[in-house]
């Protein structure tokens, strides 16, 4: 049987496949655009292949888009009608089984299916990257290191793919706190890989948990050739390079940033470059900057989209983006869709417990906050802030509701509170204008100079 060059086995695959395989694998790496393309062509060549069905199915699932999972789920379900039971190899048979959980909704499950194929198969790069995305989707940081960590020592430091999985390290490492190392990990990861575009963004992300914030800026401008372009992670690393300017208060340029990269008359409208964003101008709203007509705009974005419940770390940025543009009425009828699905929605589905635990209590204190009842914004939130990361981001995309607490807590007048959050926030980053600035207005509300 043939195999691909770690020597898994692929079933129903040519030769002329598997190159496919192993160009959509380094392009999936890589953030590269043409990942769908040679997946394409590998089935065109293989069209019974497993692993490029269950690849397929990944690609529909990554971007975290609602019609692309239905698609695939159509497609995968058409092609396992079809697949002889005694084809797979128990490495695909477990792929299959990962693909099929997370297509049913069930994304947690599809993660520990992955991290058990790695213990036989670490190896397994495909494996390791949409195991690693799950993690990230799920807010799991102690899986985010370990689920990479624990396969690192099975690789060859030679192969070409190596300094890859320490991007994917990297950023776990980061996730977990290990800022130092994260740091060391992604920078050696990039020095393999210049186009570690992952790598690149666990730098930066080190970078901001440590309020370096004029390191990142010149971090990303000595290597701008490398991520702003050609690649699908190119929004989201020009949204850290605004947060950047934003923190070292270059507004314009914030603004400019987000005209040219972030979202303009020919964005794409992809759900996860629309809650950058949205996160973006929002921390320009709780910072009280003039943002023109971009929250229009943007929340118009939201609206053509039409989704349904599929992933509520998205629905808070919608949410987000209806309040920014004073459009309150379409944000509480987002929240009422989601609380009709919830009645319904079955226990197993991840994105059900996400809703209900993190995503409508976050959503009804954003309305809150637009509504200027601050008050149940820091009720609805203060018993949250330590379980954000349930519903999934980052601790730089989730910094977002942590400052809405802060400022509402501000707001309402409830300055033991904001002194107590604040003075959290300043231990951990003492170099972080935002901290200091909110430091400053509340010594000022207090009467003390």
């Amino acid at each position: 049987m043939i195999t691909d060059r770690h020597a898994h086995a692929m079933t129903h695959t040519g030769a002329e496949a598997v190159r496919h395989y192993e160009k959509a694998l380094d392009a999936l790496l890589h953030f590269r655009e043409e990942t769908g393309a040679e997946v394409g062509a590998l089935l065109d060549d293989s069209p019974r292949s497993v692993m490029g069905h269950v690849f397929r199915a990944y690609l529909g699932l990554l971007g975290t888009e609602e019609r692309d999972a239905a698609e695939a789920a159509a497609a995968f379900g058409a092609y396992l009608r079809d697949l002889p039971g005694s084809g797979p190899t128990p490495r695909e048979r477990m792929h299959v089984e990962a693909a099929s959980a997370w297509l049913d909704g069930d994304m947690h499950r599809a993660g520990h299916l992955l991290a058990e194929l790695v213990v036989a198969h670490p190896e397994d790069a495909l494996a390791l990257a949409v195991g690693h995305q799950i993690d990230f989707f799920t807010g799991n940081a102690v899986l985010l290191r370990d689920r990479i960590g624990g396969a690192l020592s099975a690789w060859d430091r030679d192969d070409p793919h190596y300094g890859l999985l320490q991007g994917m390290y990297a950023f776990g490492l980061e996730e977990a706190g290990h800022y130092t190392l994260a740091e060391r990990t992604g920078l050696e990861a990039v020095e393999r890989d210049a186009r570690d575009v992952w790598g690149i963004h666990a730098v930066v992300h080190a970078y901001e948990m440590q309020g370096r914030h004029e390191d990142g800026i010149r971090y990303l401008d000595a290597r701008t050739d490398d991520w702003a372009s050609g690649n699908s992670l190119n929004v989201h690393n020009w949204w850290h390079y605004a947060l950047y300017l934003l923190e070292t208060g270059r507004t314009d340029e914030v603004l400019a940033v987000y005209d040219a990269a972030l979202h303009h008359d020919g964005s794409a409208g992809a759900a996860m470059e629309l809650l950058d964003a949205a996160s973006l101008l929002w921390r320009l709203h709780l910072a009280g900057a003039d943002t023109g007509g971009r929250w229009s705009a943007l929340a118009d974005a939201w609206a053509q989209r039409r989704d349904g419940a599929h992933y509520a770390f998205n629905d808070a940025h919608a949410v987000m983006a209806y309040v920014g543009a004073g459009r309150i009425p379409e944000a509480e009828r987002l929240v009422r869709d989601r609380e009709m699905w919830l009645r319904d929605a079955a226990p197993e589905l991840s994105n059900a417990a996400m809703t209900a635990g993190i995503g409508l209590p976050v959503c009804r204190a954003l309305v809150a906050y637009g509504r200027r009842r601050y008050a149940d914004a820091v009720e609805l939130l203060l018993p949250l802030r330590r379980r954000f990361q349930e519903f999934g981001g980052s601790h730089a995309q989730r910094d977002a509701l942590q400052r809405t607490l802060v400022e509402a807590a501000l707001h309402a007048g409830r300055h033991d509170l904001a002194r107590t959050l604040l003075s959290e926030r300043i231990q951990l980053r003492a170099r972080c204008p935002y901290d200091r600035d909110a430091w400053a207005r509340l010594m000022r509300r207090q009467g003390v100079s």
